[in-house]
């Protein structure tokens, strides 16, 4: 009678030690998007209270902000603007006032005067004005290609370290769970110990299974922490521990069939190739120095006492061209626009490469989910299972402990994989050339 009470017990026990740890599985397992919103204590009160909660997009915002080319940008779009002005005046250089004064007072000192006051004006070479306007609008056009292809860069690395954040984070409620699942099964060891169903043998199993638990904790939230100031490195704030780990929306098929032409990166290529070419046509009429058109009166006497003379002279001044420094000057422009229109051929091959390997990846990402959900799911009935046979003692505590290791990997490669899902679609949308949104 006393040993069927004892079974009666155990049994009601097993159940609603069963019916608890499923229910506790389920929250654990409910999504890989829950466990990463889990919130992970800090250390200290201050820094959770200095963090920000930011999405992708307000990380690049505050990461390009941040950047010199940012800071020096509208002093470059003024010096563009100057260069366009200074391409529409009438003379390539200011006009230059020449004054000249001769006298014999230090020779014979017969009263000999003469006093030249003219003004020498720098003319265009033919075709220079025009050229020199197309080369100064092709430099805007490049600077704002430049900014936009560093904005691209920026965005890349934001991503980058956005998506280790969200990883690490994966890491650490992940490895939180299973360490609270593990406790759950010591302390049932501990109990049936003392009852006398279990040895000690499996007590120190059970401890040494919390002990690991602990140690990959400890280890997934110093990743996290290295992660987190990476992404503050860039960003300038830290971002909050429960902070969002929003899926990106896909590419629609329109911008997906986006002409790789319209990359940024492309872009900044062709500007700074249309730059060298306009300076290799600029060169071609910059041959030799600009002539001068000089105007001058003098006012002159031959003695003391004599009348003053005033004459009126028109010059021109024309420089003798070409030589050794055109020719230089020619051929390392004709070498700058070579160079840069053979790095445009090899980045368009390099990017079409990569949009096709970041659809794929997607598609590999997104039938990997679909597997690890799977496992994920069947770990989880197994693990209740066992659960109540172990509690029943139909199943020793090794296979157990194997059970619930096998059913928490499971559980953090799903979470991971939805993670790698959303970083490979970020990147599908980086190798289109997309700023985060």
């Amino acid at each position: 009678m006393r040993n069927r009470t004892r079974t009666k017990v155990w049994l009601l026990r097993a159940s609603v030690a069963g019916a608890a740890t499923l229910c506790g599985t389920a929250v654990v397992a409910q999504t890989a998007a829950d466990a990463a919103n889990a919130a992970v204590a800090p250390a200290a009160g201050s820094t959770e209270a200095a963090a920000s909660a930011l999405n992708l997009r307000q990380a690049f915002d505050a990461a390009w902000s941040r950047q010199p080319e940012v800071m020096a940008l509208q002093a470059r779009r003024d010096a563009t603007r100057a260069k366009q002005t200074a391409a529409k005046a009438w003379t390539p250089e200011p006009a230059a006032l020449e004054v000249s004064n001769r006298t014999d007072r230090l020779g014979s000192n017969q009263g000999a005067r003469e006093l030249e006051v003219g003004i020498a004006v720098p003319l265009w070479l033919p075709g220079e004005r025009g050229r020199s306007a197309a080369l100064a609008d092709a430099e805007g056009a490049a600077l704002e290609s430049r900014a936009h292809a560093a904005q691209l860069r920026v965005a890349a690395a934001v991503r980058d370290a956005w998506w280790q954040w969200q990883r690490a984070r994966i890491e650490v409620a992940t490895a939180r769970a299973q360490l609270d699942s593990t406790r759950l099964i010591a302390a049932d060891v501990a109990r049936r110990m003392k009852a006398g169903d279990l040895a000690r043998a499996d007590q120190h199993q059970a401890d040494g299974a919390v002990a690991g638990g602990e140690a990959a904790v400890a280890q997934a939230e110093a990743a996290l922490a290295a992660a987190r100031q990476h992404l503050r490195a860039l960003a300038g704030a830290v971002p909050a521990l429960s902070g969002t780990d929003d899926t990106p929306a896909e590419p629609d098929p329109g911008a997906a069939a986006i002409e790789i032409e319209a990359h940024a990166a492309l872009q900044e290529l062709k500007d700074r190739a249309a730059v060298a070419q306009r300076s290799v046509e600029l060169n071609a009429t910059q041959s030799r120095a600009n002539p001068e058109l000089t105007l001058a009166t003098t006012r002159d006497r031959g003695a003391r006492g004599d009348a003053s003379q005033h004459t009126i002279t028109l010059g021109i001044r024309i420089p003798f061209g070409a030589g050794p420094r055109f020719d230089a000057r020619s051929a390392n422009a004709r070498a700058e626009a070579m160079e840069l229109q053979a790095q445009l051929a090899l980045e368009r091959e390099r990017l079409a490469a990569e949009r096709e390997a970041a659809r794929v990846r997607v598609e590999a990402s997104r039938t990997q989910l679909m597997a690890t959900e799977k496992r994920a799911l069947l770990a989880r009935e197994s693990r209740g299972f066992f659960d109540k046979s172990f509690r029943l003692g139909e199943t020793d505590l090794p296979t157990r402990l194997r059970i619930e290791a096998e059913a928490a990997e499971a559980e953090r490669q799903a979470a991971r994989t939805r993670i790698e899902l959303a970083a490979a679609i970020s990147a599908w949308r980086q190798a289109l050339g997309l700023l985060p949104q």
